[in-house]
């Protein structure tokens, strides 16, 4: 761009403006925009490197990004292939704020690290369907890993315990094993999708709030800063944002102990797994939303989500351990087969599969395509609940809805098979808990 420099004279200035029009007419369009609003999970670092890498990609140049961690905002500027100024603003208050800018018209994408609401839905029934797969893209997983300072005894917590914790029914770490001292309890701010995440999973079930000296916190970053130097400290983050804390392993109910690892975050089996949003309406047309959209959903895009430290969703295969705790079934599959990184999982209430297990057909077509494994190599493995009549029968009539989907996409499964409520990941106390358990798993061989 032509800078003009103070004190020009008058007449020169008249030229200099008149070569400015001519030399770069595209400069004086309007540019391409697109603001993003929304959880500050995915738009301290997250959202800016997709945006960088789709500019990128569609061939875009002069990318400037300004990021300023205090406000939560950034500025991302560049031309596009053909010439025009594109600028795009990230806001990232919190899942909350993404939704109201998709109802108030000033931004295009929500950014939530939480489903949207029943509210929002109706609120935005005039955008189109909210909950359908084209308006809801998962674009990532993460884990909310609970932390304390990386010299705590404590290893592991079960749910209810935690509950117990951040509810203030437990103030003193001796009551659960630790060295004797006041917990201190940090948290998430009310607008952020981490909290609610947090709240829907660990308290709400079990009818509880969180205690009200509790320290709040805008960002992943500083409460994790907080909770590393504080030796009775405790809270949660997302899995990107442990940093220098230690991470306790989770138990749910009947379920083994986990830690916050990707591949138990991948199969979403870990208690605390979450999933990350970019919400769309069905009939936007701005083109660089679109474009985010589809380069987010891409091979690069999801590996762009691993690097962060999220957990991206390219399909992978992973040796499982036979272990004597395993059906007899399930152990000889264990010891022929490779499971792959992806669970299918069902509409809440419903038996039809979900957003995300629809895009995960498209990605296990590709992958199987390459891998040439799409006759007779996969077999499919259903779970329920013991609150099901005929778990084992439902659980097989998972597999079989899953089987049904994979056909109609060219994939043809080796065998099903029907686990019933055996090996679950989630507490069958509890509604969220009995979902997450209804799940079907994938190995090949």
């Amino acid at each position: 761009m032509l800078k003009i420099a103070p004190g020009l004279p008058a007449r020169l200035l008249k030229f200099a403006l008149a070569g400015l029009v001519c030399l770069s007419f595209q400069s004086l369009a309007a540019p391409l925009q697109l603001q993003i609003n929304g959880s500050n999970t995915i738009g301290a670092q997250l959202a800016p490197l997709l945006v960088e890498g789709m500019l990128k990609e569609s061939g875009a140049t002069d990318i400037d990004i300004q990021l300023d961690a205090e406000p939560q905002e950034h500025r991302i500027t560049a031309v596009s292939a053909l010439g025009e100024p594109i600028e795009i603003s990230l806001n990232a208050h919190g899942s909350t704020t993404g939704f109201t800018g998709l109802i108030d018209g000033t931004g295009q994408i929500a950014a939530a690290s939480r489903p949207i609401k029943d509210s929002e839905v109706e609120a935005l029934k005039d955008a189109g369907d909210m909950l359908s797969k084209e308006a809801e893209q998962i674009i990532g997983l993460d884990g909310l890993a609970v932390i304390v300072h990386p010299d705590s005894p404590l290893d592991i917590l079960n749910v209810e315990q935690i509950a117990q914790i951040f509810s203030g029914q437990v103030t003193d770490w001796a009551q659960f094993g630790g060295q004797q001292g006041k917990i201190r309890v940090h948290a998430r701010d009310s607008n952020s999708g981490t909290w609610e995440t947090f709240r829907d999973l660990v308290l709400k079930p079990r009818q509880l709030d969180l205690q009200a000296d509790t320290q709040r916190y805008e960002s992943n970053a500083d409460l994790s800063r907080a909770v590393s130097s504080d030796r009775n400290a405790v809270g949660f983050v997302g899995l990107a944002y442990i940093q220098q804390a230690k991470a306790l392993a989770i138990t749910a109910g009947e379920s083994r102990p986990m830690y916050p690892s990707k591949a138990l975050v991948a199969t979403e089996d870990y208690p605390l797994a979450r999933r990350l949003y970019m919400y769309i309406s069905p009939e936007e047309t701005n083109p660089l939303a679109l474009a985010l959209i589809a380069f987010t959903q891409s091979e690069a895009g999801q590996d762009i989500v691993d690097q962060v430290g999220f957990v991206g969703q390219n399909i992978t295969t992973g040796q499982i351990a036979p272990q004597p705790y395993m059906p007899d079934e399930y152990r000889k599959l264990a010891e022929e087969a490779r499971r792959l990184s992806v669970n299918i999982r069902f509409r809440e209430g419903s038996a039809r599969l979900d957003n995300k297990a629809w895009q995960d057909i498209d990605r296990l077509l590709e992958y199987l395509q390459a891998e040439n494994k799409t006759e007779r190599k996969v077999t499919l493995v259903g779970f329920g609940d013991p609150r099901s009549r005929g778990a084992e029968l439902l659980s097989r009539l998972r597999a079989r809805t899953v089987s049904a989907a994979l056909a109609g996409r060219g994939i043809f499964v080796k065998d099903v098979i029907g686990i019933g409520d055996d090996l679950p990941v989630a507490a069958n106390t509890h509604h969220d808990g009995r979902h997450k358990n209804r799940r079907v798993e994938l190995w090949v061989y």
